[in-house]
């Protein structure tokens, strides 16, 4: 029987979560629901003519041509605005490893999102595997359907190694959200949070906790930009080029972060540091310990609670708080960025997204908050404005041109 619907209008308590009761509402609604997308026919059939020209014998014409020219089965087919998000369920968005049916519902969402915010058709597909070569051989085989590959919730280090073949073997682009998503919306909001704290780019001390996909990709994304010195941690601490255990994505970030090869702890790394930026767990950062960076910007975006809550920082001393919670003000969400990004690379055809087109997308992002409007509590776009993803992917559609990549 379904449990009871929450009572509406209910007052929430002074630092009670308001999660349990989203929890629920949205439960119920996904039962209501019985899924968030839906395929729809582009043309009615209702005459024969219909029949005739969108099924047989119609239809072998557009066969033929594709047939012809490999590049028309993106003009006479969707597969042109139709975008795969692909998971093997192994990291799901706070989840972890749930396994790729019960990562469907978070597809679903992606999918809807697509659409909603950039117009782009996308498609849900979970695959049951957590093997390298039969993931990267799956998506490969079926690619042919699709403009680009969204690939979502696989876990590091897996997925640094699935990303990176699949773009030596496809022809389109191959974008890990988790990873580069994360990293532009990440980059975006630091640019405006330099600004409004007066820091100065490329002296500024950056400590990421976490260093899986996505503070690894924030780490390279920031170190490319200029930012300054980024120094990454981990559940063991500081990590330093030469520790052992380092996996590749880890190894590889060592040897160009940390410039002062510090070690230590979390707190050891706070210190003097002129920002955080956390995807990592829950309740690891202290006001005390944000007391002791400078005028410190706070990117806590663990979900649903962050490493800090923002009044905690704010009773530290932060100058700037960003979460990746929207009932906070700050909000850092993956919305921001690849509804964006897929619909500039599909409409130019680029065959891949490269860290000029990530950079370039960043800096639209930023640029979307005037200068008259930025504040310590307004340094991104709302995740619902939708004039975002049009000003990304022109960003994103320019730079392609600009490199020469784009194929339409």
């Amino acid at each position: 029987m379904w449990p009871p619907a929450p009572r509406r209008g209910r007052k929430i308590r002074s630092g009670e979560d308001k999660t349990m009761d989203v929890n629920q509402e949205a439960l119920k609604l996904h039962y209501d629901l019985k899924g968030k997308i839906e395929v729809v026919a582009r043309k009615h059939i209702e005459t024969r003519e219909d029949l005739s020209l969108l099924y047989t014998p119609g239809v072998a014409e557009p066969c033929r041509a594709i047939q012809r020219d490999y590049e028309q089965s993106f003009a006479l087919t969707r597969r042109g605005n139709l975008v795969a998000v692909i998971t093997d369920g192994s990291a799901v968005l706070g989840l972890g490893d749930i396994g790729p049916a019960a990562g469907m519902p978070v597809m679903e969402g992606k999918c809807a999102l697509f659409k909603e915010f950039a117009g782009v058709d996308a498609f849900p597909i979970c695959v049951d595997t957590q093997d390298v070569d039969k993931l990267v051989e799956t998506i490969a085989l079926i690619s042919k359907s699709f403009g680009g590959i969204n690939l979502e919730d696989i876990a590091a280090p897996r997925c640094f190694e699935v990303e990176r073949r699949l773009k030596e073997v496809c022809d389109i682009p191959v974008f890990h959200d988790d990873q580069h998503g994360t990293a532009i919306v990440v980059a975006a909001a630091l640019l405006n949070a330099a600004k409004v704290t007066g820091k100065e780019l490329g002296k500024l001390k950056i400590v990421i906790n976490g260093a899986g996909a996505a503070g690894i990709a924030i780490g390279n994304l920031l170190i490319s930009m200029g930012f300054g010195n980024v120094v990454m941690c981990d559940i063991h601490g500081v990590i330093c080029q030469g520790d052992e255990g380092l996996n590749p994505g880890q190894e590889a970030i060592s040897r160009i972060s940390n410039l002062e090869h510090e070690h230590g702890a979390l707190a050891d790394a706070l210190r003097g540091a002129d920002a955080f930026v956390g995807v990592s767990r829950p309740n690891l950062v202290t006001a005390e310990m944000v007391s002791t960076m400078k005028d410190g910007v706070v990117f806590a975006m663990a979900n649903p609670t962050p490493e800090i809550m923002p009044d905690e920082a704010k009773r530290g001393g932060a100058a700037v708080v960003g979460t990746g919670r929207s009932d906070f003000p700050n909000q850092i969400n993956n919305v921001l960025v690849f509804p964006g990004v897929f619909k500039g690379a599909l409409a130019v055809r680029a065959r891949e997204i490269t860290e000029e087109m990530k950079v370039a997308a960043a800096h639209a992002l930023a640029a979307l908050v005037p200068p008259d409007k930025l504040d310590p509590e307004f340094i991104l776009p709302s995740a619902l404005d939708k004039s975002v993803a049009g000003a990304v992917a022109q960003a994103v559609a320019d730079t392609a041109r600009k490199q020469g990549i784009a194929r339409a």
